[in-house]
């Protein structure tokens, strides 16, 4: 048996191993089921704790439920480094990640997470065409929601595309999320936020997880969120993403800098699972 720990941040929850001491029979067929609602554990991602081999204190690997290995969480990433700082006794702690190294600090009863400098390119996004990142058209079969038509893109360690509409607590996530996830314009698939605004300094945002589907929250979705708010003038350099689980703080001080993301997370449960049932 391995023992695990069930974590959530805002409801977007992960099965987390350590492996940094141990072997784990643990690939894309294991982690789709360890991630099934009905026959596993349950998870929008399985997360392995690995040792860093670049000076940092962990490599956080990250498979989606659908058993596809992703570059980054953000919300994975705050349970991952509380644990981290709460072992070592430290207020700071260097997460790596295949999307890029992640400095975290405890921030009260939240940790707050430097994402890196955002990319805009179209290759770096990536788009399989050139196109102006920050506002592109999106034809969409077989669907007559003009209002979605224009987008935003953003790479935040992984890709994202961010559409503004009127309504998001109302938008169509689960007829169009899969739809623009798997649309040609991504070679390697996308993210998707659907995105109001409430107010100069908060955001409703709602999300279609890349290989996962619709998650209660999405921390680098909230990143490239208030980008993307912030490239088109509808924020300033700090807001609240408010999702379906919870509220998430966001800062960026423009092109060229950090974002910071502020926010909880929390432990559900210990447990443990054989592997080797799953893997069967």
């Amino acid at each position: 048996m391995t023992a695990f720990l069930k974590m959530h941040g805002l409801g977007n929850d992960f099965a987390v191993f350590d492996a940094r001491n141990q072997s784990l029979a643990l690939d894309a067929a294991v982690a789709r089921a360890l991630a099934d609602r009905r026959f596993g554990v349950g998870c929008d991602q399985v997360i392995v704790i690995e040792r860093a081999t670049n000076g940092a204190d962990a490599f956080m690997r990250i498979y989606n439920s659908d058993g596809g290995e992703v570059e980054s969480c953000g919300n994975a990433a705050r349970c991952v480094a509380r644990l981290l700082m709460d072992e070592k006794g430290a207020s700071e702690i260097k997460l790596d990640t295949t999307g890029g190294a992640l400095v975290c600090r405890a921030d009260g009863a939240n940790v707050s997470i430097d994402m890196g400098v955002p990319k805009f390119g179209w290759r770096e996004i990536p788009i399989a065409r050139e196109t102006d990142t920050l506002s592109f058209p999106i034809a969409i079969a077989g669907s007559d929601f003009h209002p979605l038509t224009i987008a935003t893109a953003v790479n935040v360690g992984n890709p994202h595309v961010i559409l503004f509409v009127q309504d998001a607590e109302h938008a169509p996530v689960a007829e169009l999320g899969p739809k623009i996830e798997t649309h040609p314009l991504f070679p390697e698939r996308t993210n998707v936020e659907f995105v109001s605004l409430i107010d100069r300094d908060r955001l409703r945002m709602r999300v279609w997880e890349r290989g996962v589907g619709i998650t209660m929250a999405c921390g680098t979705g909230a990143c490239a969120t208030m980008v993307a708010s912030h490239r088109r003038g509808l924020v300033g350099h700090k807001a609240e993403v408010v999702l379906d689980g919870g509220s998430l703080t966001l800062e960026w001080a423009g092109e060229g800098k950090p974002v910071i993301m502020t926010g909880p997370w929390a432990q559900a449960y210990k447990g443990d699972v054989d592997l080797s049932a799953l893997a069967r």
